[in-house]
Formats: structure tokens, C-alpha cells, sequence
């Protein structure tokens, strides 16, 4: 079983920067294909960015394209999302999720067999 453990959310104004980090348990996060996701209230769970395993095919939601950054650091097991310009659209609970199943799940949120509890983003307008 593969935990997830996601930090770096909390409260920002519109324009302002976060960081979110991703550290999923055990020795094989190189072979895990790494998501974000979030979910607004009353809102279904949306894509936001999707990294491969070795980190060098990257994808993002037309929305976040150009502000968000997704990257991994395989030495430290660890995964980023960088956020920057953030509106307050962007408020949400953000998931990260791992898929070792997939090579490539991209956007497809069934491909992926583990998911974090979440971290709230809050964008003051």
C-alpha cells in the first residue's frame, strides 16, 4: 500500500505563490506516474497536472497552463507543484495521486491507483 502525504497548501492573495510537495511512501516512487488534482466545493474532482515517471512528459489543465509547474525530484521522492499567479478561482482541496499501473495517465483519473487526503488552497481575491 502506497501512503501519500501531501503539504505546502494554506491561504494566499490573488497573485501570490504556493508550493505544494507530495511524498509517497516506499522505495519505487520512480516508477510512479505523479498527479495533482482539486476539487472545489460543490464541484466535481478536476484535473491539474501530471508528470511522468522519469519527470521529462509533462501535462496541465488549459486553466492552470503558464501559472503551474509540475516537477519530481526522484532523489527525494518527492513531488512539486509550483503555483504562481493564483486567482481565486484556484481555491480548492488539492490531491495528489500516483498511478504504477500507467506509464502515462495524463489526465485520466481512474489510472491512478493511489490518492493523498488533500490540501486546502485558499485564494483571497
Amino acid at each position: 500500500q502506497v501512503q501519500l502525504v501531501e503539504s505546502g497548501g494554506g491561504w494566499v492573495q490573488a497573485g501570490g505563490s504556493l508550493r505544494l510537495s507530495c511524498a509517497p511512501s516506499g522505495r519505487t516512487f520512480s516508477r510512479y506516474a505523479m498527479g495533482w488534482f482539486r476539487q472545489a466545493p460543490g464541484t466535481e474532482r478536476e484535473f491539474v497536472a501530471a508528470n511522468s515517471r522519469s519527470g521529462g512528459s509533462t501535462y496541465y489543465a488549459d486553466s492552470v497552463k503558464g501559472r503551474f509547474t509540475i516537477s519530481r525530484d526522484n532523489g527525494k521522492n518527492t513531488v512539486y507543484l509550483q503555483m504562481n499567479m493564483l486567482k481565486p478561482e484556484d481555491t480548492a482541496v488539492y490531491y495528489c495521486a500516483a498511478s504504477i499501473g500507467s506509464s502515462w495517465p495524463g489526465s485520466r483519473s481512474y489510472e491512478y491507483e493511489y490518492w493523498g487526503q488533500g490540501t486546502q488552497v485558499t485564494v483571497s481575491s
